[in-house]
């Protein structure tokens, strides 16, 4: 039987600021927009947590609820830089880790248990570390399988510890009285339906037999609320995560947008800031697409083939403004973003293209459209990664492209 530990770092973002600027502890703190902005808590403080203020609520809300919180900007360097000390320390207990995001991650510690008393006493040792190597805590859940490890990390925060029974009628008396809501997958609709069938705590879901939850939920999800529901998830942790497949950023203003040249160095620096993180994969990209939203919240997108492949800023700025222009948009903005997709490594092959009518004089064709691969010149790799360079060692504004001035948006 596997052992897998679920480690989540408590309130991360806030914990972080915090430790950078002990004044803020023990008051309400919320990362993300500031409450006179569109946008949304990243995170916060447990202090804040007590007003009712959770992740993606709108700042000004957060504000309502709370008029004494301190609102910070996300960090997201410094965050990252937390985490890589993080994982690296978790590497120094088992090499099977999969990261699930910025702050969490799955071990598989079943190999390297012979080196200690016990699961606990790893678990106990693993966030000791953590505080003496960070000055932050983690919340740790230990349990047979990456669904229960998950659950349990979750049940005593901030800085706990729990391990779940192994065998399963422990397993399914430990689940017996939770909500449903904590089987993963199971939402707001999903919940709602299992409400109204007088299915609320996971014990009632454990009583019912699969033709029951069938006719309720259809094949595919009544199997898979009945196998949580008794404890079993056959997924392992892996090591090797599957790669992205697409890369995107966007920008919320404040207020309404109708300055096109606003509009479009937003878009460039958005460009840049995804063509960057791209590069970080040693991928390219087949495909740029770009979103707007207008006042009303009505949502438009559109695509556009990128050939060859590529991850230079320049081939994904102009792809990108490009597509902004052909839409001709005359209203303001509430939102806008771009992305990518279709990514794949530097040898893949592309997939076929579409057959086509050959030319009569092939001499007279037209010269092909100044797409994004255009506008890219043999030498634009090595520039890009200077430029990532001294950005990474001196901040994104030691080399600006367009508008110097930064857009007040979030």
């Amino acid at each position: 039987m596997r052992t897998i530990l679920h480690l989540d770092m408590d309130a991360f973002f806030a914990a972080v600021e915090v430790l950078d600027r002990p004044e803020l502890r023990g008051r309400p703190l919320i990362v993300g927009a500031a409450p006179d902005q569109r946008g949304v808590v990243a995170t916060c403080s447990y202090e804040a947590r007590r007003f009712g203020i959770h992740s993606a609520m709108p700042s000004r809300t957060a504000f309502k609820l709370c008029p004494q919180a301190v609102f910070v900007a996300p960090r997201h360097d410094r965050y990252a830089e937390i985490s890589r000390q993080v994982m690296i320390l978790l590497e120094t207990f088992s090499p099977e880790i999969e990261p699930v995001s910025i702050d969490e991650a799955f071990l598989d510690i079943t190999g390297g248990l012979h080196r200690w008393p016990d699961a606990r006493t790893l678990a106990i040792e693993l966030k000791q570390r953590i505080r003496t190597g960070t000055g932050l805590t983690a919340s740790v859940g230990i349990a047979p399988n990456k669904f229960l490890a998950k659950l349990a990390s979750d049940l005593e925060k901030p800085d706990g510890l729990t391990m779940t029974p192994f065998d399963p009628d422990g397993i399914a008396a430990f689940l017996l009285p939770l909500p449903v809501e904590r089987l993963w997958g199971v939402g707001k609709v999903t919940a709602a339906t299992l409400h109204d069938a007088g299915l609320t705590v996971v014990g009632d879901i454990q009583a019912r037999n699969m033709v029951e939850l069938e006719r309720l939920l259809g094949p595919a999800l009544a199997a898979h609320v009945h196998a949580l529901a008794h404890g079993r998830d056959e997924r392992p942790v892996n090591a090797t995560p599957a790669p992205e497949k697409s890369i995107s950023g966007e920008t919320t203003f404040d207020t309404d947008c109708a300055d096109p040249l606003r509009i479009r160095q937003v878009l460039l620096e958005t460009a840049e800031e995804v063509a960057r993180r791209l590069r970080a994969t040693g991928r390219l990209a087949g495909t740029v697409h770009i979103k707007v939203r207008f006042g009303d919240f009505t949502t438009l997108t559109r695509q556009a083939p990128l050939t060859p492949p590529t991850a230079a800023d320049a081939a994904l700025i102009h792809a990108t403004l490009d597509l902004l222009t052909r839409q001709h948009i005359t209203r303001p903005l509430r939102l806008v973003g771009m992305g990518v997709s279709g990514l794949r490594n530097p040898g893949d092959a592309a997939p076929p293209l579409p057959p086509s009518q050959p030319l009569l004089f092939p001499e007279l064709a037209p010269p092909p459209p100044a797409n994004s691969a255009n506008a890219a010149t043999p030498e634009t790799p090595r520039l890009d990664q200077a430029v990532d360079q001294l950005r990474a060692r001196y901040g994104t504004a030691i080399l600006r492209r367009g508008q110097w001035k930064k857009p007040d948006a979030k």
